[in-house]
């Protein structure tokens, strides 16, 4: 079960994610703050559809058709809020990754190169260790 994990974060270009990060996250708060900004102005310059001249609804019929769409308005756009925050988040959570990811592998750097220096001096005091049991030749 691990294999296709392990795979997966093989495959992935971690420099291309790395160096897109700040850009995407930058990117989603721009949203964010674009969707609050023109939510009101959205909401005026709603133009309503094209009736043919002979079908003339009733008073009561247009308010409840008003009601209605600004109740679907409503609902978009809270719909449309949360997506965004949940953008940002993911973004943030992204950058957060990244970060940890580079963490992590400078950790794994110096750990191969103490294990690394650990092997050498291993095997210099094994080979060492053995030519004095020799003795004189």
């Amino acid at each position: 079960m691990a294999i296709p994990w392990l795979a997966a974060l093989k495959v992935i270009p971690w420099g291309d994610v790395i160096s897109h990060a700040p850009t995407v996250l930058e990117k989603a708060r721009e949203l964010i703050d674009r969707k609050r900004g023109g939510a009101d102005a959205a909401a005026s310059s709603m133009a309503t559809p094209n009736e043919s001249a002979t079908d003339v609804p009733s008073l009561g019929e247009l308010k409840n058709r008003l009601l209605a769409a600004q109740q679907q308005i409503d609902q978009l756009y809270t719909h449309q809020a949360q997506m965004a925050q949940t953008l940002t988040d993911l973004a943030e959570q992204n950058a957060a990754l990244v970060v940890m990811v580079g963490a992590l592998r400078a950790k794994q750097r110096g750990m191969i190169a103490v294990v690394l220096v650990l092997v050498i001096l291993l095997i210099s005091w094994l080979v060492f260790r053995g030519l004095g049991s020799l003795g004189p030749v």
